[in-house]
C-alpha cells in the first residue's frame, strides 16, 4: 500500500495521522519542528497549544462539549491526551500543555504505521496527501498552497495571552472561584473597582503596540481578539466580555465587583496561570506596565508575554468538499485551522474526519458522510459550503447543526436533546460503517 502523506503535526495533522495509521494505512508524517520553528511555536512536541490551554466546555449542553463526546467515541488521540493531562478548570477541559503535547508525540513516534520526517515540507507530494500545516505555514509550503488556491489569499491575526506565576499574584486582592460557583473554584479572580477599571482601560487603549506588518483591527477574528482592540470599542466593552463580573461574588464583600480579571491554571502543578481573554500585541514593556495596574497583578511575574502572529485560512466554501478535499484535485485534502475551523477541538475534529474518510477511500470502503445532525458533520458541511456572505472562521455551535424539528422548553434542554440525537447517530455509524471495523 502506498503512503498517505500528512504535512504538519499540529492538532489536525496528529489526529489525521492517528486515524489513518490505526486502520493499517502507512502514513508519512512530515513536521518541520524542531528543525524549523514558526514565530508562535517554542516546543519540539507535536500538537503544541500556542494560545490558551483550554479546550473549552466539556458539557453536552455546549456544542464543543458535544464535539468532544463524538470524538471520544470515535477514538480521538487528541481527546485521549486531553483527558490524560487535564488540569482543574471548573466546567471547562483545560490541559497541562507540555504533558498534552508530549503524550501525543510519543504515541505517534511509536506507531508502527507512521514514518516521521523531521523536515520542512516544501513541496506537495504525489499520491494521497493531507495538508495540515496550519495557519502558520512556512513560506515555502504556503506558496505551493497559494498556487493551488489562487483565490484564497485571506489572512487574519491571532493573539496569545500572557502567563504569570501563581505565587506572584497578590491573593489579598484576589480570590479563587468559578463563575456562578459552577464546578470547583479553579479560577483566580482579580477584582477591580470602578476607579481602577477606568484607569486601566485608559492606559490600555493608548499603550504602545508591537510593530506587525499589515495589521488591521478590522481583520482581527472575533474569537481571539486582542484585549486592547476590545478596549477601543468602548469603555465598557471589557466589562461585558472577559472582565465581566457577573456570577463572581467577592467573598470578602459578598458582592460582585465592577470588573473581574480571571486567571486560569496553565499547568498540572498549578504554578502558572494565563490571563483569560488577554490575548494582546502590546510591546512586552507595555504589557508589564499596564497589566500590573490590575491590583492583584501589581507584582506579577510574567513567565510569558503575549504575542501576535499571522494566521492564514482558505476560502473553503469555494475550494473544499465535505471531506475537506480540494475540489480541483481530490487527492489533496486540507485539515485544521487553515480550512476555516476555529478552535483547538474543531481543528482536531477536521483532522479526524479527513483521516476517517481518507482511510475509507484508500481501503475501497463506503464514505461515512457524517450528517449535519452531528457536530463533526455540521462543521464540515458549513466549511464546505454552508456559510453565506464573506466566509469567516467558525467555531462549532448548535446554530449550524440540524434543528430537532420540534419544540423543547429551555435552551439547555433543547441542546441536550440535540446532543443525545447526535451521539445516537455516531453510535450507529460506528456500528454499521466498515471503516470503523478495520
Amino acid at each position: 500500500m502506498e503512503y498517505v502523506s500528512v504535512l504538519g503535526a499540529g492538532l489536525a495533522g496528529s489526529e489525521c495521522a492517528w486515524q489513518l495509521a490505526n486502520r493499517g494505512i502507512k502514513v508519512r508524517l512530515v513536521e518541520m519542528k524542531p528543525e524549523k520553528m514558526s514565530p508562535a511555536h517554542s516546543s519540539p512536541y507535536f500538537a503544541e497549544l500556542v494560545c490558551s490551554n483550554s479546550l473549552r466546555s466539556d458539557e453536552l449542553s455546549n456544542a464543543v462539549g458535544l464535539l468532544k463526546a463524538e470524538m471520544r467515541k470515535m477514538g480521538s488521540l487528541i481527546m485521549e491526551s486531553a483527558d490524560a493531562n487535564k488540569v482543574a478548570a471548573g466546567g471547562a477541559l483545560a490541559v497541562d500543555r507540555e504533558g498534552f503535547a508530549r503524550y501525543i508525540t510519543e504515541k505517534l513516534e511509536n506507531h508502527e504505521n507512521i514514518e516521521l520526517v523531521r523536515a520542512e515540507a516544501t513541496e506537495i507530494p504525489e499520491g494521497e496527501v493531507v495538508i495540515a500545516t496550519g495557519p502558520l505555514s512556512s513560506d515555502a509550503i504556503a506558496e505551493r498552497i497559494a498556487a493551488l488556491c489562487p483565490d484564497s489569499d485571506l489572512h487574519f491575526y491571532d493573539a496569545v495571552a500572557p502567563i504569570v506565576t501563581l505565587d506572584s499574584v497578590d491573593m489579598d486582592s484576589a480570590f479563587f472561584a468559578s463563575r456562578y460557583d459552577k464546578g470547583t473554584a479553579d479560577y483566580v479572580n482579580c477584582p477591580m473597582n470602578q476607579e481602577e477599571y477606568l484607569a486601566f482601560v485608559q492606559e490600555l487603549v493608548s499603550a504602545k503596540e508591537a510593530e506587525i506588518h499589515g495589521f488591521d483591527d478590522a481583520g482581527v477574528f472575533e474569537g481571539c481578539m486582542p484585549v486592547e482592540v476590545m478596549a477601543r470599542r468602548g469603555v465598557d466593552t471589557l466589562r461585558y466580555g472577559p472582565l465581566k463580573p457577573v456570577g463572581l461574588r467577592d467573598p470578602r464583600t459578598g458582592k460582585e465587583s465592577y470588573a473581574v480579571v480571571q486567571l486560569r491554571r496553565d499547568n498540572a502543578d498549578g504554578t502558572i496561570y494565563n490571563i483569560v481573554g488577554f490575548q494582546t500585541h502590546l510591546t512586552w514593556g507595555e504589557q508589564k506596565r499596564v497589566f500590573s495596574m490590575i491590583p492583584a497583578l501589581r507584582n506579577a511575574e510574567f513567565v510569558r508575554y503575549g504575542v501576535m502572529h499571522r494566521n492564514t485560512y482558505l476560502n473553503s466554501p469555494q475550494l473544499l468538499d465535505r471531506y475537506y478535499r480540494l475540489r480541483s484535485d481530490t487527492r489533496i485534502s486540507f485539515a485544521g485551522q487553515m480550512t476555516g475551523v476555529e478552535g483547538y477541538v474543531e481543528s482536531a475534529a477536521s483532522g479526524m474526519l479527513v483521516g476517517i474518510e481518507t482511510a475509507a477511500r484508500v481501503l475501497g470502503m463506503e464514505a461515512v458522510n457524517f450528517p449535519q445532525e452531528t457536530a463533526i458533520g455540521a462543521l464540515s458541511l458549513y466549511i464546505s459550503g454552508g456559510s453565506v456572505g464573506d466566509f469567516q472562521p467558525m467555531n462549532i455551535n448548535f446554530g449550524i447543526i440540524t434543528p430537532l424539528g420540534y419544540r423543547v422548553k429551555g435552551k439547555r434542554n433543547k441542546n441536550a436533546e440535540i446532543s443525545a440525537r447526535s451521539l445516537e447517530i455516531i453510535d450507529e455509524i460506528i456500528k454499521t460503517r466498515e471503516v470503523f471495523r478495520v
